[in-house]
């Protein structure tokens, strides 16, 4: 206990002379899908487990355990599940907290994780994101989903998907975009998830199959939509120094940024632009003094086909209005100028909502560190953008090989 105190306190003090900067060590993520006879506890186990083995940590060395979800109680009557996972995995007397911000819940794990060792107050985070969601109905997935929007708006329609619709319909209008380039967006990302072994849906389709698949809110059909899905996530975090002492090859996290927007969509200020994707990535590229120019691949939240181009735009990527063209021009294919979703994004890979965030930077880690396999890009700076709801929480986060 002297000792792990000591090594504490030296951990302070290099933090407060602006000495260290935080690193992933590891990460690990389990198969997402229909994972039948696995329950909430049984993901974050499994994708904790296998970040402690990929890194040799020992359990009872990590200080804090952070577990992004969203809705464990609503979805399987099961709360308290960060005190679980501790004693599951062995890392007792670990310091553990829950992080819910809705689907960006991932994303605001990493913000916790790193705060947590950028304080000091931790030598090793462990974040583990997960969701269990298959084994109840469609219908009482999207009810549970749907408690993160205004209720009066809710009782009006106001949905996600409809939303989505609504903020489609005024993009193609306003920039009088093609439809085609959403169903490219899906056809591009489903590309990407065949060469992913952890992705839900590993098939090809074509832009035929997404327009002719059924109208859930039009202009959108089932093939602008993601799938609900069954999984987990896992990083290993740690102070630089100690993370030098420990493997040769880590990523750092150079920047992040956070920031919220209005609960209430029919007041925001443009509706095709996504303003706390504007100020949470403004934060991270000032911290990370990088431009998007920098940047040379990224992880979206496609959970519509939509939002992965209102992003793009948003992040500084391409200019207002021209999102949709990079799209239909290839510069966001796996060959492009800027990869975009090299896992499938979650239209492919799949959306357990509290663990997206998480495999988000899962992806992003690996193509860092050169071990992507068949998705790998050459990449030195990479950003990752997760929201919660449509644009109502959002963390931008940018990571760095050494």
């Amino acid at each position: 206990m002297g000792s792990q105190l000591l090594r504490k306190t030296k951990v302070m003090a290099n933090h407060l002379a602006g000495m260290d900067r935080i690193a992933i060590i590891g990460a690990s993520m389990t198969q997402f899908g229909v994972r039948e006879g696995s329950w909430i506890r049984d993901l974050l186990s499994e994708a904790a487990m296998g970040c402690i083995e990929t890194t040799g940590i020992s359990p009872r060395d990590i200080d804090h355990v952070y577990v992004s979800n969203m809705a464990s109680g609503e979805f399987e009557g099961q709360t308290g599940i960060m005190n679980a996972l501790v004693h599951d995995i062995g890392a007792v007397p670990a310091y553990t907290a829950r992080i819910d911000q809705t689907s960006a819940s991932g994303g605001a794990g990493i913000y916790a994780a790193w705060q947590s060792v950028a304080s000091g107050q931790s030598d090793m985070t462990l974040l583990v994101g997960g969701e269990k969601m298959t084994h109840t109905s469609t219908s009482n997935a999207t009810d549970i989903i749907s408690t993160l929007t205004h209720p009066v708006e809710y009782k009006h329609g106001v949905t996600l998907p409809s939303f989505a619709g609504l903020i489609t319909q005024l993009y193609l209008h306003k920039y009088n975009a093609s439809r085609e380039s959403l169903a490219k967006v899906a056809v591009k990302n489903h590309k990407n998830g065949v060469d992913n072994p952890h992705a839900h849906f590993r098939k090809e389709i074509d832009v035929e199959t997404v327009l002719s698949s059924p109208i859930i809110a039009d202009p959108l059909r089932l093939y602008d939509f993601c799938p609900i899905t069954d999984g987990s996530a896992a990083l290993m975090v740690c102070p630089e120094s100690r993370a030098k002492k420990i493997t040769d090859n880590y990523a750092v996290i150079t920047g992040i940024g956070g920031a919220t927007d209005t609960h209430v969509v029919h007041e925001r200020r443009e509706p095709t632009t996504l303003d706390a994707v504007v100020v949470s990535s403004k934060k991270a590229y000032e911290m990370a003094n990088k431009t998007p120019e920098d940047i040379d691949v990224a992880e979206l939240h496609d959970m519509f086909t939509i939002l992965e181009i209102l992003q793009s735009e948003d992040l500084g990527f391409f200019n207002k209005g021209e999102g949709w063209r990079a799209v239909e021009e290839g510069l966001t294919d796996r060959d492009g100028k800027l990869p975009i979703n090299t896992s499938g994004g979650l239209k492919s890979k799949g959306h357990p909502l509290g663990a997206s965030g998480v495999a988000q930077a899962h992806e992003l880690y690996h193509q860092l560190m050169g071990t992507a396999g068949k998705r790998q890009v050459d990449a030195k700076a990479a950003l990752a953008c997760n929201i919660g709801g449509f644009g109502n929480c959002v963390i931008t986060t940018i990571l760095e090989s050494i």
